[in-house]
């Protein structure tokens, strides 16, 4: 009988679809992933006359922004797509971004996909860079913060 042991959260890989020119690997090293969870908003309601409980009433989910980190690298086809989503938000003369969709698939150690989520129709709202200091001695690390619509399990 085999043993399951849990996947390590370390070994995975992101994925723009539909971004040009992040089909390279470098595009999809990040270092950190978080913001996978969904969370469905409930309304109360009481019923007349019964006083031993309230029903919580489903109402629709709600989404964290998906969060990246990576160590800055050259690829220049995210800060691209990251330039085009600004740049159209603060222009109303040319609209030329795309949202695009997200793959995270937590990889096993022969780098097959144990579990994949995919983030549908995400567009960034905040890119950020942590400080810089004469007195560490640390790798720059870059932040994507991007809102979306869903996500959904998909293995």
């Amino acid at each position: 009988m085999a043993t399951y042991y849990p996947p390590a959260a370390f070994h995975f890989k992101v994925e723009f679809v539909g971004v040009s020119g992040m089909d390279n690997d470098t595009g999809q090293r990040f270092q950190e992933v978080g913001g996978l969870s969904v969370e469905i908003e409930t309304e109360l309601f009481r019923e007349g006359g019964e006083n031993r409980f309230e029903y919580k009433l489903p109402k629709r989910a709600k989404y964290p922004n998906l969060v990246l980190k990576r160590g800055l690298l050259t690829n220049k086809a995210l800060i691209d797509w990251i330039n085009k989503a600004m740049n159209t938000w603060f222009t109303v003369v040319i609209y030329d971004f795309s949202p695009a969709d997200i793959i995270v698939s937590l990889l096993d150690e022969a780098d097959e996909a144990v579990a994949v989520w995919k983030v549908v129709q995400a567009y960034p709202v905040k890119w950020s860079m942590s400080d810089f200091k004469a007195t560490e001695n640390s790798v720059v690390v870059e932040t994507l913060e991007l809102a979306y619509q869903y996500f959904e399990r998909q293995k």
